[in-house]
Parts: structure tokens; C-alpha cells; sequence
């Protein structure tokens, strides 16, 4: 008995954009960065276009797919960082989730991008505090990484934007 999957349109869509997301996963995995796990999320951008474009649960499969191919890719599936990955992305995406219904008249790809963006360093954080580190004193480094977090939701908002405007 001879099992034959079909990939119908919406299959070869998803699998299309999350090799982007991927490819610029392990872009970024190759650039070196001033601040150990701070990453500026470039696949972030292709989140935000996939939500904007195909909605919501499209841009679900992109991220989940994402980050387990980018672990794997890179030889951290089920590693603390994994982990981290994880967390971050399950609470940008509900975040967006959340989020795609606000007013678009003042909610667009940067405020949805910065609300992603922290949702997905606050999860990271709390995993840190209450699982790698307990009690380790994370609050002192709490200004850099919101900083990093406003800096690159802003960037990763303004660069979807203008791939939408396209």
C-alpha cells in the first residue's frame, strides 16, 4: 500500500515562505552579534508580511516552522536556546494573534511588530527567570534587552511595511 501525500497551493505557499523565514534564520545565526542572544529576528519580517497577506494561521505555520527547522538547521532542537526560540515565537504569535484585530487606522506592521517584539523578549525572559536562572537577576538587564526589543520591532515593522507597500 503506497501512501501519496498532494501539496495543494496553500502547502507549496507555506513551505515557500518559511524557507525564506529559515534562510534568513541562518543568515542571521552567521552574523556576529555585540550582545550574546540579542538577534535583530529578520524572519520576523517575513511573519509579519505572511499575516498580513495570507492571515493569521498561515503566519503561524511560517514562524512554528521556522524556528524548529532554524534549531534543527543550526543543531539546537531541544536545547535551551531552542526553548527560548520557542517561547519567544508561541507569544508573538498569540500576541498577533490578539493584535490583527486592533483599529488598523492606528495599529499597523511596526506598532504589531513592537507588541511581537515584546512579547517575545518578556517570554524569553520569564523562561530564563523561572527555569535556566531562578532568581538570577535578570531586572538589571531588563533596559537593554527592551531597548534591543523596541529597536528591532521598530526596524523588522518598517521593513514589512514596506515590502506590503510593494
Amino acid at each position: 500500500m503506497q501512501l501519496e501525500l498532494t501539496a495543494t497551493p496553500e502547502d507549496k505557499r507555506v513551505a515557500a515562505l518559511a524557507a525564506a523565514a529559515i534562510g534568513l534564520t541562518l543568515v542571521e545565526a552567521a552574523i556576529p552579534l555585540p550582545i550574546p542572544g540579542v538577534k535583530p529576528g529578520l524572519a520576523n519580517i517575513v511573519t509579519l508580511v505572511v499575516l498580513y497577506r495570507y492571515g493569521w494561521r498561515m503566519a503561524a505555520w511560517v514562524a512554528i516552522l521556522r524556528i524548529v527547522a532554524g534549531a534543527l538547521f543550526l543543531g539546537q532542537f531541544l536545547t535551551p536556546a531552542f526553548l527560548l526560540s520557542l517561547s519567544g515565537g508561541i507569544a508573538s504569535l498569540l500576541t498577533l494573534a490578539w493584535a490583527v484585530h486592533l483599529p488598523q487606522r492606528g495599529f499597523g506592521p511596526v506598532s504589531l511588530s513592537l507588541l511581537a517584539a515584546f512579547a517575545h523578549i518578556g517570554a524569553q525572559l520569564a523562561v530564563v527567570d523561572l527555569w535556566l536562572m531562578p532568581g538570577g537577576g535578570l531586572m538589571s538587564l531588563m533596559p537593554l534587552f527592551l531597548t534591543t526589543a523596541w529597536i528591532t520591532g521598530l526596524v523588522n515593522g518598517l521593513a514589512a511595511g514596506r515590502l506590503l507597500d510593494r
